[in-house]
This record gives C-alpha cells, sequence and structure tokens, in this order.
C-alpha cells in the first residue's frame, strides 16, 4: 500500500502537477487515454487530474493490507478534499493537480467525497449488500460519482450530465460487479443483494458458498437485465449530448457494454470463468468510438 506520505511531498507548478497526473494515466494503460487526449488541452488536464485522484483511492481500497490501515488512508483523502475546498491543499501532488479543474469546471466537493464513501465500503474485512437500493447507492458512490465529475469536465450541462451518469455508472459497475463474482468472494466481497438472493432460494450468506449455489444463475441474470437497460437509458441520455464533448463516455459504453454481452453470451453456469475483450477487441473499440 502507497501511503500518502510515501509521495514525495513538494509544491509543483502547474505544469508538473499536471504532469505528475498525466505519468499516472499513463501508467495505468487505460484503454480510454486516447480518447481523453482528444479533449482540449484544459479539459485533458482535468480529466488526468479526475483519474488520478480515483486511481488513488481505488488503489487504497484494493490493496491486501489491513481495513483500519486502508481507512485511514481514504480518511486521509476525505482531510485533503476539504483542504482543497478551503483552498490550501497539501503538497500531495494529485491534489495539487485538481486544483485547477474544481475551479475551472466547478468540480464538486459531495462527488469527491461520494467516492471515498464507495471506497470504504469495498475497504471492509467483508463486504455484503442488503438490498437493491443499497446496490444502487454503492454504484452512485463508486460509479456514478466519478460520472458526474467527469462530465462537468466534458462541459456537459447539469440534467443531461447527471442523467448520462446515473444511467451509465450503474451499467458500468453492474457489469463489473457480473465479471468479477468469483474473484470478489475470495475476497470476502458479495455485491448481490441479499434479498434477491433470497428471493431465488439462497440462504447462505458467505460469499464462497452464495457462488457455489446453482440459484446464482438465476440473480446473475437478473442483475444483467438491470445492467442492459440501464445501457440503453446511457444511449438515449448520451444522443442528447455533443459526441466530441462524450466520446470517453461513449468509449466506456462501447467496452462495457461488449463485455456485458460476452457475460451473457457465457452463461451464468460458469461464473469463475473470465471475460474480457481481447486486446483487438479493445483497439477495435477505441479507434471507432475514440477517434472520430
Amino acid at each position: 500500500m502507497c501511503a500518502m506520505d510515501e509521495i514525495a511531498h513538494q509544491t509543483l507548478t502547474p505544469v508538473q502537477a499536471r504532469d505528475y497526473a498525466e505519468a499516472i494515466v499513463r501508467r495505468a494503460g487505460s484503454s480510454f487515454f486516447w480518447a481523453m487526449r482528444r479533449l482540449d488541452e484544459e479539459r485533458r488536464n482535468g480529466m488526468y487530474a479526475v483519474y488520478a485522484y480515483c486511481r488513488g483511492v481505488d488503489d487504497i481500497a484494493d490493496d491486501e493490507g489491513e481495513a483500519d490501515a486502508k481507512m485511514a488512508l481514504l480518511n486521509q483523502w476525505r482531510e485533503e478534499i476539504g483542504r482543497l475546498y478551503e483552498g490550501a491543499p497539501s503538497r500531495l501532488p494529485v491534489a495539487q493537480a485538481l486544483v485547477e479543474p474544481i475551479k475551472r469546471f466547478g468540480l464538486r466537493k459531495k462527488d469527491f467525497l461520494a467516492l471515498i464513501d464507495g471506497m470504504e465500503m469495498d475497504a471492509a474485512d467483508k463486504l455484503a449488500i442488503s438490498d437493491l437500493d443499497e446496490l444502487f447507492l454503492y454504484c452512485d458512490r463508486v460509479a456514478c460519482a466519478v460520472g458526474r465529475l467527469s462530465n462537468r469536465v466534458f462541459g456537459v450541462d447539469e440534467e443531461n450530465g447527471d442523467r448520462v451518469a446515473h444511467a451509465l455508472g450503474h451499467a458500468l459497475q453492474l457489469t463489473n460487479i457480473l465479471s468479477d463474482i468469483s474473484e470478489d468472494a475470495e475476497r470476502g466481497r458479495l455485491y448481490l443483494p441479499a434479498d434477491m438472493l433470497a428471493a431465488h432460494g439462497i440462504s447462505e450468506t458467505e460469499p464462497a458458498a452464495v457462488i457455489n449455489n446453482h440459484a446464482i444463475a438465476g440473480v446473475c441474470a437478473e442483475v444483467a437485465e438491470i445492467a442492459t437497460r440501464r445501457f440503453s437509458e446511457a444511449e438515449e441520455a448520451l444522443s442528447k449530448c455533443g459526441r466530441n464533448q462524450m466520446r470517453p463516455a461513449v468509449m466506456m459504453m462501447h467496452v462495457y457494454r461488449r463485455i456485458l454481452e460476452k457475460l451473457k453470451a457465457r452463461g451464468w453456469g460458469r461464473i469463475d470463468e473470465q471475460v474480457r475483450l481481447s486486446k483487438l477487441q479493445k483497439c477495435w473499440i477505441a479507434f471507432r468510438y475514440g477517434m472520430f
């Protein structure tokens, strides 16, 4: 785990801070890097800073360390966000990279904090979701909040932007959940809602037992249909936005929609069988939706 104190604390120039955030995006090898590159310079730098922040808190939650240690690091970020909005960020490079985007694009404090709330759910030793409302809350925190931040950088009006963030955030996160059920279970995480499991006759509560119950196929199919509807809602919402503005969002939608289609084609009887897009498929989607 990389504690904040392990990163050299120094006052950077705005250019150095931007370069630092861009380096994080480049190292991550994101398929959406080239879509971000096509934004104008100010929006591109804004997205790099937002991505660097999201990547940082996500890495904390996904670390194999103790829950208390992860919670402490996330709380440090919560305090850092507070300092940012008070005009006094620390010398943490990613925080410095966020200063200008926050001012220029009106990024909302509550969206940064919502992501931390979601990461705190993931950072716990065990995670269980009680019902569909809690699942949607989790999706809002870890995905929709990122969409709301991104849409402000893209320059989309709030009404359309929030509609896209809601639908696409749910679609992407539900697809992630369906793709990583076995891996998450090994880490004590179970995102499929308890009330939905019970409705399908699954009474077990331990993730390992749940995923070995054949009735989980019905639960997965139900969640997949919700994700499918959300993708359709996202596509409709995106049609009301400028194509150039939302190029990275369009690209993400097509990548994850393709993954969901492959998951559904594989079926839910082999959830431990990973589904991924090949590099060629990702390159084609990047070319088709990211370059034109």
